[in-house]
């Protein structure tokens, strides 16, 4: 908006100050008194207001209404003072109060090493801070025979699309769905949501405030792809339908040259200088490997390939597996179907949040979207509520006594209020506690939300079967204690291929190596989970080791991801180079050093068998660092650490 626009928004907003009055009963305090101290400066705010903000999200609040309702005549006055002189609104906070801002909004302290991230993510002045930037415009113009090839339209996708388009750069974006979306178009199936509240798990640069939740559903969030999608009018480079079989690189021409095939089996290839996989890690089902199990004559289909057809109610389901899908599919099914087995390998944590079924009031959607920085400001609280904050509960303490079922003091902490939280929510069933009660230490898994899951168990309609399968029959799952389980219906949530990224792609670099023979079956590594050696001009959106297993955002991630990508393509162009290959040394200190910070994490206690390692353990989907580590890894591209090939040392040019 322009200084006219924002002076004439300001004027409308306070006209009827009762109006405004009213409407701000409906946002929280935090980020309304955030608001109040970046627009005013008082400090005093904070000193008043401080000792009632115990936490980071909005239920740890605690201020008494008086002091509420004094804070918002506060800032209506503030506000009506600044439309009545015109003075444009002051895009940053007061820096010298910023220390103090962030440790009040959230309750906490944050280490002044979060301010440039805390100021990036908010995206203050409408201009996303993460767009990389010309350095020599005048190349841009030199782009006709470049093209970067982008693999998926899902979440990172469409962002890469989005940056692409900003630069001015050349792309196609291949998808093997009719649609945008990813994962959040494959899985529809009931329940189907998001973990982190979503007013966070979205794009930076695109702050939505019209979430209906704050927890959001699939087709909220699938929506909201498909209209970035569009305002963005990515429709000309998004090609639906054709999937990529292979891409191969050509050194002599310094080339990828792949291969696609479309939804009638027709063959097409294409020529790419660069080629960025977006296809992650959760987006090939993981099929069980379960006797009898094609024997069986009822629906079975796994959740990401969710049969719509099948009539589920009033039928007796059978459901195999626990985790972040089951736990979302079994309460949405449960009081439809006439019975449900639940046939689980090994329990999950799942954590209560109060806000996990709110939806978002028509007023509390006014306040984000006219309250000036309202919106940015929330979105810190939810930022700092949802990442880095506890990731000390996922070191390992080498003193700490009970290894096996906590990693440390505030580790245990957590294991305990979780287990009061099971105990209250089975009504104390001790067989329901004994099998819903995971073993090892909270966070080996992914932290879940408990979205009514463990009240489910109690229902008189479902089972929890914790015996291992020991085969499928037409009619019945078979447990390992000879039980006949009868079902008319199989639920299959099993999860995704993980360890075998870019499965089924073949991909080939340099020399012939293919990635399979690089990787192994289950030991992907890449440089900062985006680049690996062998393999020029490729990049990879949610690589090896930046899956985020003890909070955060994916998408925050893979904005980080698609900065780094960003600056290695305008290396490549401005410096006229035909290839860019990550170096060896860099990249297995890179290995090192994330060998090494897992190995006094969680995910790898002997005690946690999870997707999240390969076959000798090593941990090779996961993170181990906090989000502030991986965007300062992230922040700049160094050009040392690759070999660069220059442009005249090729055969041909990009087709």
């Amino acid at each position: 908006m322009t200084s006219t626009n924002d002076a004439q928004a300001l004027k409308a907003l306070v006209s009827d100050r009762a109006n405004l009055r009213e409407a701000l009963k409906a946002a929280d305090i935090a980020p309304l008194l955030m608001v109040l101290v970046h627009l005013g400066g008082d400090p005093a705010w904070l000193d008043r207001v401080q000792p009632y903000i115990k936490g980071p999200w909005s239920f740890h609040e605690e201020a008494p209404e008086a002091l509420k309702a004094e804070l918002r005549e506060a800032l209506v006055d503030l506000l009506a003072d600044y439309a009545a002189t015109g003075r444009a609104l002051p895009v940053t906070p007061p820096m010298e109060l910023l220390p103090h801002m962030l440790d009040v909004c959230v309750g906490q302290h944050v280490p002044p090493e979060y301010y440039p991230l805390v100021l990036e993510e908010m995206d203050l002045a409408g201009e996303d801070p993460k767009t990389v930037k010309w350095r020599e415009p005048a190349k841009a113009a030199t782009l006709a025979d470049f093209k970067v090839l982008v693999i998926g339209a899902g979440f990172s996708g469409v962002a890469m699309g989005i940056k692409l388009k900003e630069a001015g750069i050349p792309f196609s974006i291949i998808e093997k769905n009719d649609s945008v979306g990813g994962t959040w178009y494959e899985n529809s199936y009931p329940g189907c949501g998001v973990d982190t509240a979503n007013h966070f798990y979205s794009y930076s640069f695109d702050n939505n405030h019209d979430w209906d939740h704050f927890f959001a559903k699939r087709d909220e969030i699938y929506k909201y792809i498909r209209r970035n999608a569009e305002k963005h009018r990515l429709a000309e480079q998004i090609r639906y339908n054709i999937e990529v079989t292979s891409t191969v690189w050509d050194d002599d021409a310094a080339l990828w040259r792949v291969e696609a095939r479309d939804s009638e089996g027709k063959l097409e290839h294409m020529t790419a200088n660069v080629v960025v996989s977006a296809v992650g890690q959760l987006n090939r089902p993981s099929l069980p490997d379960i006797p009898g199990l094609s024997d069986f004559e009822g629906p079975a289909f796994h959740t990401a390939r969710w049969n719509h057809e099948a009539d589920i109610a009033g039928r007796r389901v059978g459901m195999i597996g626990t985790g972040a899908s089951g736990m979302q599919v079994g309460p949405a099914i449960a009081p439809i179907v006439d019975h449900l087995t639940i046939f689980q390998r090994s329990p999950h944590w799942a954590m209560h949040n109060p806000l996990y079924f709110e939806t978002v009031t028509d007023e509390k959607k006014w306040v984000l979207k006219n309250i000036p920085f309202y919106g940015k400001w929330f979105r810190f609280q939810l930022f700092w509520s949802s990442s880095d904050g506890f990731h000390s509960k996922l070191r390992i303490d080498p003193d700490w006594a009970d290894k096996a079922h906590t990693l440390n003091a505030d580790n245990a902490e957590v294991r305990k209020q979780l287990e009061a939280h099971i105990a209250k929510e089975v009504n104390y069933d001790p067989e329901l506690i004994r099998k819903a009660t995971p073993d090892y230490p909270p966070y080996g898994k992914r932290m879940l939300r408990d979205n009514h899951w463990y009240r489910m168990l109690v229902r008189p309609n479902v089972e929890l079967v914790d015996t291992g399968i020991d085969h499928v029959e037409k009619d019945a799952v078979v447990t390992k204690d000879g039980v006949r389980h009868e079902v008319d219906v199989l639920v299959l949530a099993t999860g995704f291929q993980a360890r075998r990224l870019l499965t089924p792609m073949h991909v080939e670099g340099k020399d012939g190596v293919t990635i399979r023979e690089s990787w192994g079956e289950d030991d992907p590594r890449a440089h900062f989970g985006i680049t690996v050696p062998k393999f020029p001009n490729l990049f990879l959106i949610y690589g090896p080791n930046t899956n985020l297993a003890h909070g955060g955002s994916a998408v925050f991630h893979s904005e980080c991801q698609i900065r780094y990508i960003m600056q290695g393509i305008r290396e490549l162009i401005e410096t006229n180079s035909a290839a860019l290959e990550v170096k060896d040394a860099p990249f297995w200190e890179y290995q090192d050093k994330v060998d090494e910070a897992h190995r006094g994490m969680v995910w790898s206690h002997p005690g946690v068998t999870s997707w999240y390692k390969n076959k000798n353990g090593r941990v090779t989907a996961n993170s181990p660092w906090r989000l502030v580590d991986y965007r300062n890894l992230t922040e700049t591209f160094e050009p040392s650490e690759y070999d660069f090939r220059p442009a005249d040392d090729k055969t041909e040019a990009a087709a």
